[in-house]
Order: structure tokens, then sequence, then C-alpha cells
């Protein structure tokens, strides 16, 4: 993910005490752009770590009998493994890579009346596929003590995610995908059922303990010192955002993954999604890892896009070489994605 100059000027901006009023200030300037960008009357909380540092407390905090994993792809796969490495009581709901997850299969098992938690990744990069968060999130009402866990690193920002109307429990995401930020802080809220249940349970750690997090951003502040550049460069692109408009922002995201995906239909590609369930921040094309669609050597086509100056990953996991991914998230515009799938078209007619 590229980060752009203006955001590089923000993280080198002059220090300032992470304890004092400019701090406080920094917070509480964010703080309401934060709660309209995720939709909630809660506060958002800022963790000086990657996404999968508030995706481990969330199980340490609200896990409390046995969580259901669900798992359509590399990350959200290792959900599963994390679960259990946290002694965590946890069950896998997998379905092949590619394919969503579906609320009537999280139906089914949460009618067992075994899990108190269930974690979601809305948009599984790894294959391209977005599961329907709305359909999934509308459970809640029928298993209301069931914690609903969501990820949603590489969406957020790149289409509404309602965190209060959806009625979910936990909404995080890092920043250095769809944000357009360098990695290094993640960004989260909880609902106060979540808080709550948090605290009675007596192992959930500190540094990942969501009711420090709730009781410093009260004060304008974090539990932890924080990664004050990366909280400058945060404000800085929050603001950019709003005076895009987030509904143009939104907008944006779609008509640029249009381009990639009619870019890829033009070669006689597939997608390697289920139809109707791909992601809107990046395609994974299929290379041959399903039937149907032209193949190529990918590993060719990706140095002959790197000599033009450009990155595209040449496929994840088990699926590396039999797909390949290209994003449209962050900063990427109608212009830049144009001048991209030139460089994909003289790349692709020089194999």
């Amino acid at each position: 993910m590229e980060v752009s100059p203006k955001t590089y000027e923000a993280l080198c901006r002059p220090m300032i005490g992470h304890r004092g009023q400019g701090f406080k200030d920094l917070y509480g300037k964010i703080q309401p752009q934060l709660q309209t960008l995720l939709g909630t009357r809660q506060l958002v909380y800022l963790s000086t770590s990657s996404a999968w540092g508030v995706m481990e407390g969330a199980l340490r905090n609200l896990v409390t009998r046995k969580v259901l994993n669900c798992m359509c792809g590399a990350f959200s796969d290792k959900w599963f493994d994390v679960s259990k490495k946290c002694g965590k009581e946890a069950e896998a709901l997998q379905v092949p890579w590619g394919s969503p997850i579906r609320a009537a299969d999280i139906d089914a098992r949460l009618a067992t009346g075994q899990f108190d938690a269930l974690t979601l990744i809305h948009n599984e990069t790894s294959c391209g596929v977005m599961s329907p968060l709305d359909e999934i999130a509308a459970l809640k009402a029928k298993y209301p003590d069931v914690t609903f866990i969501v990820d949603a690193v590489s969406s957020l920002t790149a289409l509404p995610i309602p965190f209060d109307s959806l009625g979910i429990d936990v909404l995080l995401a890092g920043t250095q995908k769809a944000f357009a930020l360098p990695p290094g802080l993640a960004v989260f809220t909880a609902s106060p059922a979540a808080l709550a249940k948090a605290a009675t349970v007596k192992d959930r750690g500190y540094y990942f303990d969501f009711v420090e997090f709730e009781k410093n951003a009260r004060e304008s502040m974090t539990p932890s010192t924080p990664a004050i550049p990366h909280v400058y460069a945060l404000s800085s692109k929050l603001d950019e955002f709003y005076a895009e408009g987030l509904d143009a922002r939104f907008a944006r995201h779609t008509r640029t993954n249009t381009m990639l995906r009619d870019w890829a239909a033009r070669h006689g590609f597939t997608l390697f999604p289920e139809p109707g369930f791909e992601s809107r921040t990046l395609v994974c094309v299929n290379n041959g890892a399903k039937p149907g669609g032209r193949t190529i050597d990918v590993a060719k086509f990706q140095k002959l896009v790197k000599d033009r100056g450009v990155l595209i990953d040449g496929g994840y996991g088990k699926i590396k070489g039999t797909t390949f991914r290209i994003s449209n998230m962050g900063d990427e515009t109608p212009e830049t994605i144009a001048h991209l799938i030139g460089i994909l078209d003289e790349s692709i007619a020089a194999l």
C-alpha cells in the first residue's frame, strides 16, 4: 500500500507528550471523526499494534465458553489457530476459500447453544471474498448472548460499516489497508454488552484490556504509550476522508474495483471468489485455481509489471500462482487505476 507525501509529512510532525494536553486534544479531535466513520456513538479506541493484537485481545476479553471461528481464507483460518493458542475452546466453521460465510451456516452452529462468541473477517483479502455482513449481523437479534467480533481490516473506509445499526459487538481494523497509512496502528470499538462482559473476565490481560481502553478513552487517552506519529497521520487522513466526503470515497472504491474487474474479464480471466461476493478493495483473479478462464505464468507477469514500476501480488498461501491479486484500496483513484491498467495491458501483451 502506498503512503502519500502528505501522510509522510504528518508522520514527521514534532513530538508531543503522550500524557499531556496536546495528545488529549489530538485524540479528542479525531474521536468524532472515527465515530462517524464507524457509524457509532461508542468511543473508538486506538491501539499501538497490528489488528492481530486487537483480534487476540477480543478473544481474551470476550470468550468465556466457546468461540465459533468463521473461516473462508488464510487470515480467517488463522483466527482459529490463535483462539486455540489463547487457550480458548474453539470450533471451525470452514468453507472453501473463495466462498463467503453465510448466515444460515452460522445459525445452524449457534443453535446448538455451545457458543458465547464468534469471529468473522468481513473482507478476506487472501482470496478476495467479502462475506455478507448485514445478513450475518441480523442473527444477533436471535442470539443476543453471543458476542459478534468482526475484523474489517481491509474494508473499513471503503464502504459503510455502521456498527451501531448492525448491532455487532466488536469492529476492528488496522490502518495499513484502506486507510492508506503505514502499519502499526489499529482502531476498534466495542458495544456496551461487550464491555460489560469483558469486565467479568479475570484473565483478559492488560495491553489489550477492553475495560482499560474504555476507561482511558473517556479522558482522550490510551492505556499504553501511543504511536504519536501514526495518530498524527491518522488525523491527517481523516481530514482527507471528510474533505472528499465519505459517500464519494465509497463510490470511488466501487468504481476503481469495477475497473479492475472489467480489465480481468476483457483479458479472458474469471475471478476467484464466488460471484456476488467479490471484495470491493481488491480483485483476486483466477489463474487455474478453478476451472474456466485464462491461465498465464503469474511469476513472469508479476515481473513484467514490476519492471514497469508497479507491484501486484502473485497469489497468497495455497493459491499462490493459481491466482493473483490487484488492490484498488486507499488512495487509488480512477486515474491511478487507469494508469495501472495500461501497465497490466502492456505486460500481458509481452507474455
